[in-house]
């Protein structure tokens, strides 16, 4: 059973296949994000190690936060 969550468009983005603007869905199937053109259906998933480590690079520590 495929689990979808929470669809979010992309705005400004274009599709690589057929170039339509605003078209891009961003959305969580069965844990895995995945992009899809609402236009003409091309699918774009990210593997793990990349999405962990592109969002990851830029990132930086301000505080942690310990509960008492």
């Amino acid at each position: 059973m495929t689990v979808r969550k929470k669809k979010r468009f992309i705005a400004g983005a274009s599709c690589p296949k057929c170039h339509a603007v605003d078209t891009m869905m961003l959305f969580l199937e069965n844990n895995v994000e995945k992009v899809e053109c609402v236009s003409c259906g091309h699918q774009m998933v990210q593997p793990d190690q990349q999405v962990t480590k592109a969002s990851r690079a830029s990132e930086q520590v301000i505080g942690v936060f310990k509960p008492d």
